[in-house]
């Protein structure tokens, strides 16, 4: 049995002061935990900690929330999956790419092409479709193996 590491009021205040300043999100309105390396969840349900707690003590729970967020690097991340869920939050950092980029970019190439250093996001028209790092002259594709696709580039594109 394993109890759940919520993150407190402190240190959730240091994250969102963090997010504030990367990426412009200026509130979470979910409870926090912290769960495996480095890695953040957020649940938005209606139980409370202890109940959470206690639940955990009757049965297996190990993580509870959705995975949000990564501390890995030197910024905070966000997870690919929880884009969404900041779409209407994310002031900053926010890279728009054309169409040729977009080819490459979901097929999980690196992009050539000069933007600020560090952890961005990625738009394409009005979706962010992943994150990225950037050292100044590249932008390193985080999206996962899983989720990029395999097949050529189309001709009209190249």
């Amino acid at each position: 049995m394993r109890e759940i590491n919520f993150i407190n009021s402190k240190e959730k205040k240091n994250i969102l002061k963090e997010l504030e300043i990367l990426y412009g999100i200026e509130e979470l309105d979910y409870t926090l935990s912290e769960a495996g390396k480095k890695k953040i969840r957020a649940f938005s349900g209606t139980m409370t900690r202890e109940e959470i707690q206690e639940l955990s003590e009757i049965t297996n729970v190990e993580v509870i929330g959705m995975y949000i967020l990564n501390k890995k690097d030197d910024d905070l991340r966000i997870n690919f999956d929880a884009l969404p869920l900041f779409k209407d939050k994310i002031s900053k950092r926010i890279l728009e790419i054309n169409d040729k980029q977009f080819e490459q970019w979901i097929r999980g190439q690196d992009l050539d092409l000069e933007a600020q250093k560090g952890t961005l996001v990625i738009k394409y028209k009005e979706e962010l479709i992943g994150i990225g790092k950037s050292n100044g002259i590249r932008i390193f594709n985080y999206i996962p193996k899983e989720r990029k696709l395999k097949t050529q580039m189309p001709k009209s594109i190249n």
